[in-house]
């Protein structure tokens, strides 16, 4: 399917909050709006992503578009938004769109369409056609449907371009949707753009190498900013607001919500010399030694050995997968404050100011 770009104008003394990935994490999304005190003057851009993956895509949606009904929203349509519109396709796809409503698919919970099917109280069967399924949802969440379709795949304004996943090489007439929606790493591919180009899509600390930081990341050289804060696809992840101030320009700022406990600093500690950070991807290990807590793993591709909380490995081993980890050592100085992923005995998994790492002195919690 042709791209649909959208030429809008930013409206003048307007702040912009441009969010990316929610996936259906609607308490990160209204801890976050809360954080940055919405007005009525202000322009919210959703970057795509909005649903599927996490716990409340339809709760997400409906806020979403309760939002629109008194500000100023800007929706964009990411790779896992406007899922709906493959049951009418015969094109293949990842999966059975059938499998996905009944069962659910890769661990996430159950998606935006499972959803509707428990509200209206139907689960179509294992050979329901998929127009039959479309049909029967269309029904009942018309106005749902209706947004949805509604999303453009990029916004282009006169200093920025909103996209969720990047621009694909060749003039703008030539783009297929889903280029602008799923385009891996678009920080990597070493381009470089006369306007800015805001993105989500790519997790951000995939970006890092032995450190993790979920802030976004501004590119300068590029003129691309990479928002996605690993909201829902992260334990450790936050979900992000890049702030774009009324006089425009590339001052940008960012405001950032998770859920954790925050505590301060009681005992400085210094950063660790050396570190592995082990991601999605990249997230195969040995088990040297299981424990019940920790275990001694090897990383399969580097080599490099660090104890893992042992609920973070997946499968009995010897050789299996992991949640991503790290086994940095945070550099704090009495008075930091840090929220709190885990607690061990062993000390804590922290982050501060986006950088998760470990702590193993005393805090005092707020």
């Amino acid at each position: 399917m042709k791209a649909v770009i959208q030429t809008r104008e930013l409206p003048a003394g307007s702040r912009v909050l441009v969010i990316s990935d929610i996936h259906g994490n609607l308490p990160y999304l209204k801890g976050l709006m809360e954080k940055c005190v919405l007005r009525k003057t202000d322009t919210v851009i959703f970057l795509g992503d909005m649903m599927e993956k996490g716990p409340d895509s339809l709760g997400t949606l409906r806020y979403i578009m309760d939002l629109a009904r008194t500000h100023n929203v800007w929706p964009v349509c990411g790779n896992c938004d406007g899922w709906h519109r493959h049951l009418l396709s015969d094109a293949p796809f990842a999966f059975d769109f059938r499998d996905y409503i009944r069962k659910g698919c890769r661990g996430w919970g159950p998606g935006l369409m499972r959803q509707m099917c428990d509200e209206i109280g139907w689960l179509p069967e294992a050979d329901t056609p998929t127009r039959e399924i479309y049909a029967r949802l269309e029904e009942r969440f018309h106005a749902e449907f209706a947004y949805m379709d509604s999303f453009p795949h990029m916004i282009s304004t006169p200093d920025y371009d909103f996209v969720h996943g990047g621009i694909p090489e060749g003039p703008p007439e030539t783009w297929q949707d889903w280029a602008l929606m799923k385009n891996d790493a678009f920080l990597r591919q070493g381009r470089r753009f006369e306007k800015w180009i805001v993105v989500g899509h790519w997790p951000v600390m995939l970006y890092g190498e032995n450190i993790t930081c979920a802030n976004p990341i501004v590119d300068r050289e590029s003129r691309i900013v990479s928002i996605d804060g690993g909201c829902v696809l992260k334990d450790d992840g936050q979900l992000n607001a890049l702030v774009i101030p009324p006089e425009r320009g590339d001052a940008f700022s960012y405001i950032a919500y998770d859920p954790f406990p925050t505590a301060r600093v009681l005992t400085a500690q210094a950063a660790s010399e050396k570190s592995a950070y082990i991601r999605w991807g990249d997230n195969q290990v040995e088990v040297l030694e299981r424990g019940e807590e920790f275990s001694r793993c090897r990383h399969v591709r580097t080599g490099y050995e660090l104890d893992i909380l042992t609920k973070y490995l997946f499968g009995p081993g010897p050789v299996c997968t992991c949640n991503d980890c790290t086994d940095y050592r945070l550099p704090l100085a009495p008075g930091d404050t840090v929220s709190v992923v885990e607690t061990t005995s062993r000390g804590y998994l922290c982050k501060h100011e986006g950088v998760s790492g470990w702590y193993r002195g005393e805090l005092q919690w707020n």
